[in-house]
């Protein structure tokens, strides 16, 4: 049984706009799993939906399995049970999400006390064993948020997600803001957290490069569906979905000059999730749109080895086998050069 199973996941704003629509994902324990895409495209509300976590108001429909139980379905006295200890999030922006009058130990101990029932000692131990565990110095757990740097303040948010023993970690953007090095150093740790605790990791970002040196696998999020889903590396690499390949050729390569000085892109927003071009969402923007997207939004369809896609130009159409590597035509022109 997976640790975390999607399956039709459909969230609706109150003012109409259909944030998610149709997400089915799947998540083992041990395993990292990226979300991409650009701002607006619904990774975030996807995040929040899993513990529900939406404004009052909020339509949402589908399944959420966690360990089996289906989350969406859950009395309120079970979800909060589930949030902290069952799965948590690791909210991007750091300095905002922790309160700047409390100091960084009491918060980390406050889940502590209320899902693990510890005794105040208990906590205090606990909370500096967790900062240790994050590279902070436990004495640190006296500091209030505008003491610490943006990297240190991101690996307390760390600390206060592993604070009941999650067995899954939600991490929406972790490393925004960062710089570089404090980047890698932050990833790196995620990582091995994830290895030794055998934890679940959906990790959120708009940048591919990070999430294919970081995830076993990637879904490419646009208007609120997956386009793309399938090995990180490959995605990031090899892209089936003309937006995939787009996101993916805006990042220069290393040791490859003409996307180091030109580096792709596409022109334009995604759309507003209350207005939704009919047909394929993408087609305003795609460079190789054909005369029947405006009308067809297709589904999710093999587009390789372990790989899926929603595009008419991705894999073989219903009932015909295409020859090994042979691909379209109009969609093999739109890839890029690498390296």
């Amino acid at each position: 049984m997976s640790l975390l199973e999607v399956r039709g996941l459909t969230v609706t704003y109150a003012g109409g706009a259909a944030a998610v629509r149709g997400v089915d994902l799947r998540l083992e324990a041990g395993r990292k799993l990226g979300l991409a895409g650009e701002s607006g495209c619904g990774k975030s509300t996807l995040a929040l939906a899993l513990l529900r976590l939406l404004p009052a108001g909020t339509e949402v429909t589908g399944e959420v399995l966690l360990d089996g139980e289906d989350v969406l379905a859950m009395k309120w006295g079970r979800v909060r049970a589930v949030r902290w200890a069952g799965a948590s999030v690791v909210f991007q922006g750091a300095m905002h999400s922790l309160n700047p009058v409390h100091r960084v130990g009491d918060q980390i101990a406050e889940p502590i006390l209320l899902h693990r029932k510890a005794t105040p000692a208990g906590a205090r131990r606990k909370t500096g064993e967790l900062l240790e565990q994050v590279g902070l110095p436990a004495a640190r757990a006296g500091a209030f948020p505008h003491e610490l740097s943006g990297g240190q303040r991101q690996r307390v948010m760390i600390a206060m997600a592993l604070a009941c023993d999650p067995r899954l970690i939600i991490a929406d953007e972790p490393t925004t803001a960062l710089d570089v090095m404090i980047q890698a150093q932050i990833l790196r740790l995620i990582e091995q957290l994830v290895t030794d605790q055998d934890l679940g990791l959906i990790m959120i970002s708009h940048d591919l490069a990070v999430l294919a040196g970081t995830c076993d696998r990637l879904a490419v999020m646009y208007a609120g569906r997956v386009v793309e889903e399938g090995p990180a590396a490959r995605v990031y690499e090899d892209a089936r979905h003309p937006y995939a390949r787009a996101l993916s050729a805006a990042f220069p390569r290393i040791g490859d000059a003409a996307s180091r000085f030109a580096p792709r892109g596409l022109a334009g927003d995604p759309p507003d999730p209350a207005a939704l071009p009919s047909g394929c969402a993408f087609h305003p923007r795609c460079p190789v749109a054909l005369e029947s997207c405006p009308e067809t939004d297709p589904a999710l369809r093999e587009a390789g080895p372990e790989r899926r896609a929603a595009c008419v130009l991705a894999g073989p159409p219903a009932g015909e086998v295409r020859a090994a590597g042979e691909e379209p035509e109009a969609l093999e022109e739109a890839r890029p050069s690498t390296p």
